[in-house]
């Protein structure tokens, strides 16, 4: 009597009780079988030096796969025509891995550009893709920079070498530039020689090329000079700080004046002038009407 129960079929279906049965048994084991496998394989990972975050991405990826094979096999067991749902799934999947890796693919290739050609290399001061740092790795997906507050910057690769890039130390040697303003009443000639003296009185001021002061600007309330002068890319930093704070002092003691923004503010007092006027014009109606 129990075997003619569960051979009956469910109606409006195809499927038999029993089978039912079967496949339901399968997708409880199957989930239960899953979560095992899953907790047992993150206990293995979190042994070995894998990031957190990566071992998360495993585990995430593993559990969602497990889940689709458990339906798959519950499917199955209904009788159902798994292979065409394989098909389907697999089309989809191929899809999106494509597209995945689309990018993955971009920056694998731009890394082994970067790597070859070498815009770029370690321990040098960049700026790339609106980001200013020291290279610290050229990975075959993305490129690290070290700020010099200690920021890690990581940039894909497509970006670094779609992009223009400014190497700040390549080049043995670069141009210092610092801008000082002075008054219209000092000795312009003056403060030119005094700023030449300064710059070639460095030891690490090159003497080529040659230090040179020029006129910018003539500036509302200053004429603006500008100090050039070449230094090994290692020594831009001490020789920049030495010629603003030489300059300053050195204009200070020679009375080389360098003004600094005014704004002259003239304050009319028109309220009260208008009171007074006011007043004025009722005098003289009331003596008007007192003549009156």
């Amino acid at each position: 009597m129990n075997y003619e129960i569960m051979d009956q079929l469910i109606p409006y279906t195809e499927i038999t009780i029993s089978r039912l049965t079967f496949a339901i048994l399968v997708l409880v084991l199957g989930f239960i079988l899953s979560k095992y496998i899953i907790r047992a394989f993150k206990r293995g990972v979190q042994k070995t030096k894998i990031p957190d975050l990566t071992i998360e991405f495993l585990t995430h990826f593993l559990s969602i796969l497990l889940y689709v094979v458990v339906v798959l096999a519950f499917l199955k067991s209904l009788n159902f025509d798994v292979d065409s749902y394989i098909i389907g799934i697999s089309a989809v999947l191929g899809l999106v891995i494509g597209l995945g890796m689309q990018d993955t693919l971009t920056n694998l290739t731009a890394g082994v550009c970067v790597a070859a050609i070498r815009p770029i290399d370690m321990g040098e001061t960049v700026t790339v893709s609106g980001q200013t740092g020291k290279v610290r790795s050229v990975g075959i997906m993305s490129t690290e920079l070290l700020t010099s507050d200690n920021q890690l910057i990581t940039i894909p690769n497509k970006l670094v070498w779609g992009s223009s890039i400014v190497n700040m130390t390549r080049m043995p040697t670069r141009r210092v530039s610092v801008n000082v303003g002075i008054s219209y009443s000092s000795d312009l000639e003056k403060a030119t020689g005094i700023a030449l003296t300064l710059m070639k009185a460095h030891p690490l001021v090159l003497q080529e090329p040659r230090p040179a002061v020029v006129t910018t600007e003539l500036a509302d309330s200053s004429i603006n000079l500008q100090l050039s002068a070449w230094a090994k890319t290692g020594d831009m930093g001490t020789v920049k700080n030495y010629l603003i704070t030489g300059i300053f002092d050195a204009y200070t003691k020679e009375g080389i004046e360098i003004p600094f923004p005014q704004l002259d503010v003239n304050i009319k007092q028109v309220a009260a002038e208008e009171a007074g006027k006011y007043d004025t014009r009722k005098n003289i109606k009331a003596q008007e009407k007192d003549t009156a």
